[in-house]
C-alpha cells in the first residue's frame, strides 16, 4: 500500500506533470554591490588592520609581547577593556529601558528624545569629544570636571554606544508588543478552505 498525492483544481481533473524547477539567476547588480562593499571595507578597515598587525609583528612575537607588557600599554588595555565591560552592562539595562519607553509610552517631547538618541550618529567623533569636554571639562557649566579621568572614558563610550543598543532593541520590542496586543480568540471555529484549493488524498496502489 502506497500513498500518492493528487492536486485538485476544482474541476475534477488532475494536472499534468510538473516541469523542472528553474533556478533564478542572481542579478548582476547584487554581485556588483557586494564587490563594492567588500572593496570599501577592505580599504577602510581590513587593510589598515592588517598593516597594524604586520608592523607589530615585524620584530617577531617576542618583540610584540614585550611591547604589550610595557606598563603604559598594559594600563591602556586594562582601562579600555574594563570601561567597555562596564559600559556594556549599563547599556544593556538603560538601553533596553529607553527603547521600552519609546515603544510603549506616548508623552510630550517623545520626538525630541528620539532625535537626541540619534545625535551621536550625526556628530563626527572630534565634535562629540569637544561637546563632552565643554559639558564636563574644566569650564563646565554644570560644574562637573571629568576631564582626563577614567570616568570620562566611560562617559564618552556611553555617549557613542547607547544609540546602537536602543536602535537594535526597538524593533524587537515592537514585534513583541504587536504580538501581545493582538486579540486572541481560541474558541473561534476554524475557517473552511476556499474552493479550488489543493488537497491530498491517499489511494491504494497494487
Amino acid at each position: 500500500m502506497t500513498a500518492t498525492a493528487v492536486k485538485s483544481t476544482g474541476s475534477g481533473t488532475a494536472p499534468g506533470p510538473v516541469g523542472p524547477v528553474l533556478r533564478k539567476r542572481r542579478p548582476y547588480g547584487t554581485a556588483l554591490g557586494l564587490g563594492t562593499a567588500v572593496l570599501y571595507l577592505s580599504l577602510i578597515v581590513l587593510i589598515p588592520l592588517a598593516a597594524v598587525v604586520w608592523r607589530s609583528t615585524e620584530g617577531g612575537w617576542d618583540t610584540f609581547w614585550a611591547a604589550v607588557r610595557t606598563p603604559d600599554a598594559w594600563a591602556a588595555l586594562e582601562l579600555t577593556v574594563g570601561a567597555s565591560l562596564i559600559v556594556a552592562l549599563v547599556n544593556v539595562v538603560m538601553g533596553t529601558v529607553i527603547a521600552w519607553v519609546l515603544v510603549r509610552d506616548k508623552f510630550w517631547g517623545k520626538s525630541i528624545v528620539d532625535t537626541l538618541i540619534d545625535l551621536p550618529f550625526a556628530l563626527p567623533t572630534i565634535v562629540a569629544g569637544l561637546v563632552l569636554l565643554a559639558l564636563y571639562g574644566t569650564n563646565s557649566p554644570l560644574h562637573i570636571n571629568l576631564a582626563y579621568t577614567r570616568f570620562s572614558v566611560g562617559v564618552a563610550l556611553l555617549f557613542v554606544t547607547l544609540p546602537f543598543v536602543v536602535r537594535t532593541v526597538q524593533p524587537v520590542l515592537k514585534s513583541w508588543t504587536a504580538t501581545w496586543s493582538r486579540p486572541r480568540t481560541p474558541w473561534a471555529p476554524p475557517r473552511s478552505p476556499p474552493s479550488g484549493a489543493s488537497s491530498c488524498r491517499t489511494s491504494p496502489r497494487p
